[in-house]
């Protein structure tokens, strides 16, 4: 099948759950998540506002807040408009949609931070399989952002993918620009990738 139709499908899939369900799941996932050391050490996590049926990370955004973890989201870098930085936020920052109408800190280049900077990532995506291999929107921004973990040797950040766990597919045919998650972390459980 082409990884258009499997998108579609995904996606359809994941905004077809009830209200009560995605609240029910974004629950669970959150208190899976937040007991883990990773994020019990992390002091900058980047993260989304959910769109589209995403699993909602609000939960995770207030248990960070109590624990003096900052957040970021991440903004359209306005100087290549093909990458991502991330900007800090909270509930007084002011958001405005991006060219995707998807909410953003609305801020200056100098107001970003770079991934490399941040303890922990926390990704949307619209599929997953076991060896952390993602399908996202289809536009390669978070593949282009993190391009750098390719070359260099690094513990961080720890990508993590939020997921309902109808999300996962049993392969995903990697490219050589994608860039792999570390974890997966669903209402169900948090996946070790296992890269091919």
């Amino acid at each position: 099948m082409h990884s258009g139709d499997i998108r579609q499908q995904l996606r359809a899939a994941r905004r077809a759950l009830a209200s009560a369900d995605q609240k029910k799941a974004a629950k669970a996932l959150t208190q899976r998540l937040i007991s883990q050391t990773y994020f019990l050490q992390a002091k900058h996590i980047g993260l989304y506002l959910a769109n589209d049926g995403e699993i909602d990370p609000h939960g995770i955004i207030q248990a960070a807040s109590s624990l003096n973890i900052t957040c970021y989201l991440p903004v359209i870098d306005r100087a290549t408009n093909n990458s991502l930085c991330f900007a800090e936020y909270n509930e007084k920052t002011e958001l405005k949609p991006n060219k995707f109408n998807i909410l953003e800190p609305f801020i200056t280049n100098k107001d970003c931070r770079l991934p490399k900077d941040l303890d922990l990532i926390l990704m949307p995506l619209v599929g997953f399989d076991r060896e952390g291999n993602r399908i996202g929107m289809g536009g390669g921004y978070y593949d282009r952002t993190l391009a750098f973990m390719k070359t260099t040797k690094r513990d961080a950040p720890k990508l993590i993918g939020l997921a309902h766990s109808c999300q996962e597919v049993s392969s995903i045919d990697r490219q050589s620009w994608d860039i792999t998650l570390n974890l997966i972390a669903t209402e169900k459980q948090i996946i070790c990738a296992k890269p091919r």
